[in-house]
């Protein structure tokens, strides 16, 4: 323990550690990060209780497909999750060793690998959802979850909430297809504005989304768009659900222990600026708070070692990405399969994007006064955040006949009953 006392920080986690050896231990917060807390906790022999404002976990999703990324370390995140006592068959998921790759040109070409590159989820409330999964791990450890909970974040021990600000949004249509199981992952500057969209099939429901890092007025367009590209090079036969959406809060916290307070996931800035991947980053630091109250590790110490150094990578590939167009992407993709062919396997460009070697970790400085404006939250703590980019003038265009008729069928869809769980103004509360 000696080894620990070295600042204030540490001071904290020991604080923190004694007041939750003597008594029970308060999570705010049932998404992924904190219920993953829980559940070490609980098997541990805590006395364990989440709060959620929400009626369940998942509620913020609906029925939304995501995908949990296996490039940012050597070893399979599924296996990471046993070697922790978390069990992934609680959920369904679906591996995938190949995807399309569209390039801004629309040629389309395969990445790939031997084992799984990624493993497709579902967010929500319904019973094979990983959030769902998560719950029921959590209960059945001994953890006691209190959803509709209202409670002062002051009182609780680890913070798990979700986003509050916006730096980024996307919004999806859910669909019936008769189409295989599929993933297509396309860089296109006009359908996604400085990101990417992205078509996934699971078992015959589809999701098309568009994510935006330029904020828009009209961002429905986007996607009837992003929805008539994909219906004109798919044979989707698509058959509309709802339309869902949701949001990405990118910051970077001084501090992760805050007035003896652990925070985790999204409410510790534990996100992937370049692609929006936060799901292995949240579950991983829920894991590492709980066995930093249990003595087993030191979490600042943990999450600045571990997960810090791939969050300011993909915040130096985000800087990177917001001064590249359609041109630049197409480079990208290029050097994708031009890497795949030299070393026979897809996955390695992935994991050297977040590699940090020296020239890109020259430019950290230059990113985060350049890109990231100092904010202090209503908690207390001070974060270097990154805004919503605002637009350009090259997103000023006219939409094709097909999408005005995509938004025009789905106008039809919405009068008939199909939900609208996102929209506009959700992405600026």
């Amino acid at each position: 323990m000696n080894s620990l006392i070295a600042n204030n920080q540490t001071f904290q986690t020991l604080d923190l550690i004694r007041k939750c050896m003597g008594g029970k231990i308060d999570i705010l917060g049932a998404g992924l990060s904190g219920l993953a807390a829980a559940t070490i906790l609980a098997k541990a022999g805590k006395e364990v209780h989440v709060h959620e404002i929400r009626k369940d976990s998942g509620a913020r999703f609906d029925g939304d497909f995501q995908g949990i990324e296996n490039w940012t370390s050597d070893i399979d995140f599924f296996e990471e999750m046993r070697e922790w006592g978390l069990n992934p068959d609680e959920f369904k998921s679906n591996a995938f060793e190949i995807i399309d790759l569209i390039h801004p040109d629309d040629v389309i070409t395969n990445p790939k690998t031997k084992g799984a590159a990624f493993r497709v989820v579902e967010r929500g409330t319904d019973e094979h959802c990983i959030d769902q999964g998560f719950k029921r791990m959590a209960i059945a450890a001994g953890a006691e979850i209190h959803y509709e909970s209202k409670v002062d974040p002051n009182t609780c021990d680890i913070i798990a909430a979700g986003p509050k600000d916006s730096s980024a949004i996307a919004f999806g249509e859910i669909f019936h297809t008769e189409h295989p199981n599929h993933v297509a992952f396309q860089l296109n500057d006009k359908l996604a504005p400085g990101a990417y969209s992205y078509l996934i099939i699971i078992d015959g429901v589809g999701l098309i989304c568009t994510c935006l890092w330029r904020q828009q007025k009209k961002s429905g367009r986007y996607l009837n768009e992003t929805i008539a590209w994909y219906d004109e090079h798919y044979e989707l036969n698509r058959k509309p659900i709802k339309r869902v959406g949701g949001k990405g809060d990118f910051s970077l916290p001084t501090k992760y222990i805050h007035e003896n307070k652990i925070y985790v996931g999204e409410a510790g800035g534990l996100q992937d600026f370049m692609w929006g991947f936060g799901m292995r980053y949240a579950i991983t630091s829920g894991v590492l708070a709980a066995q930093s109250i249990l003595e087993e590790c030191d979490y600042e110490k943990e999450v600045k070692n571990r997960l810090v150094p791939l969050i300011k990578i993909s915040a130096i590939n985000r800087f990177l990405m917001n001064r590249v167009g359609d041109r630049g992407f197409k480079m990208v993709a290029k050097y994708w399969m031009r890497d795949q062919k030299r070393k026979g396997d897809g996955l390695q460009f992935m994991k050297w994007v977040y590699q940090p070697g020296i020239i890109r970790k020259a430019l950290w400085p230059i990113v985060k006064k350049s890109m990231l404006r100092k904010k202090k939250l209503d908690d207390g703590r001070l974060v270097h955040r990154m805004p919503f980019r605002k637009s350009l003038k090259r997103d000023i265009w006219e939409p094709s006949n097909r999408a005005i008729e995509v938004g025009e069928q789905w106008n039809m869809i919405r009068k008939g009953g199909g939900k609208l769980s996102f929209t506009e103004s959700d992405a600026q509360n």
